[in-house]
């Protein structure tokens, strides 16, 4: 069984309440619940980790080495901002998919382009919560691709 860290940045704790109109009415607690389930389906165990705070996301991601397969993360607004973020993506010795719920390219210009997205295998973004679903299939696609460790 592959295991999947889930790593959600600063403000996704208020999904479905913070401008739906944007990331959607579904909280966190649910969407967590789908991509589990399809972890489930998908012969992958899901650990799920939100924080507002960058230093916390950046020792997951190191840690992720020791007990993970693969890091699925949504950095949230860091992925614009955060050089310390990205080396840890570069770093984490696993691959790691960058999502987003809204496409932040078609967004304000002051939000800038993702410094993570370089480091990342891979990176889906638009599809509202969808976009952890088909970014845990690349991932698990990603892995299936490279032999175990």
């Amino acid at each position: 069984m592959r295991r999947i860290l889930v790593l959600h940045g600063p403000n996704l704790n208020a999904l479905g309440i913070r401008e739906p109109e944007i990331y959607g009415h579904e909280s966190l607690d649910d969407i967590e619940r789908r991509i589990r389930q399809l972890g489930r389906d998908l012969d992958c165990e899901v650990e799920c980790l939100q924080s507002q705070h960058e230093g916390v996301l950046i020792d997951a991601l190191y840690g992720a080495r020791s007990r993970s397969d693969g890091v699925l993360m949504n950095p949230g607004g860091l992925a614009h901002s955060s050089v310390p973020l990205r080396d840890a993506v570069a770093g984490a010795g696993v691959p790691v998919v960058e999502v987003h719920l809204s496409n932040p390219l078609a967004r304000e210009p002051f939000r800038g382009p993702s410094l993570v997205s370089g480091a990342a295998v891979g990176v889906v973004q638009g599809f509202g919560a969808e976009s952890y679903l088909l970014g845990l299939r690349a991932l698990v696609g990603c892995l299936e691709r490279e032999p175990r460790r």
